[in-house]
């Protein structure tokens, strides 16, 4: 380092032409550098949504969120959690660690809640695998029904609102009646109506 120093003392052209082409070789390469300032971070994301009509946000709190809460703590892998309550409805988001499965967090999620369930009525369904058909036969008609399962003297009927361009599930829409024994088909095709209205504006 001394002779260097020497060097560039006695000859200090050279030690001009020397910083100038490590100023030059940096410029270049910090020109070259690939930066994105936004870049694409799909952080894994599970939602859960539970619904109890007539309740307020209070007892949504406490008496769904919390134990929704609960279940979802124990999947591993969970880096943030955060539950929203509203009148007869409540949402837990789990954000997960970058390296974790999304579709096996998903999974476990749903593992856990389906271990947890509670009866709410004396038609609530808690049973894991009847819980798994009755998903499955929405998956397969694109139509989900309720009879007195949360509320006693109500049911309900909700279909999926599926964007057009991919054909992705991006929403549902649905109603709460008295009975569907007299409307349901009426009802039907005025909900498949609307939720396809909906998709063409996506």
């Amino acid at each position: 380092m001394q002779k260097l120093a020497e060097i560039c003392i006695r000859r200090p052209i050279f030690a001009t032409m020397i910083i100038l082409a490590l100023v030059v070789t940096g410029a270049a390469a910090y020109l070259g550098l690939g930066v994105d300032r936004f870049p694409s971070v799909d952080i894994p994301q599970v939602r859960v949504r539970a619904t109890l009509a007539g309740s307020a946000p209070e007892d949504m709190e406490t008496e769904v969120a919390q134990r929704l809460e609960e279940a979802v703590n124990t999947v591993e892998g969970l880096d943030e959690m955060r539950s929203v309550s509203g009148p007869g409805a409540s949402f837990v988001i789990g954000n997960f660690k970058l390296e974790r499965d999304g579709d096996a967090a998903a999974t476990d999620v749903r593992d856990r809640v389906l271990a947890n369930l509670v009866r709410v009525t004396p038609y609530t369904i808690v049973r894991p695998d009847v819980v798994e058909m009755q998903l499955e036969r929405i998956r397969r008609d694109g139509v989900a029904t309720t009879s007195e399962e949360m509320s006693l003297g109500a049911c309900s009927l909700a279909v999926p609102v599926v964007r057009s361009s991919d054909d992705t599930v991006v929403a549902a829409i649905g109603v709460v009646v008295a009975t569907l024994k007299r409307d349901r088909q009426r009802l039907l095709g005025a909900l498949q109506i609307a939720a396809r209205g909906i998709s063409r504006l996506l």
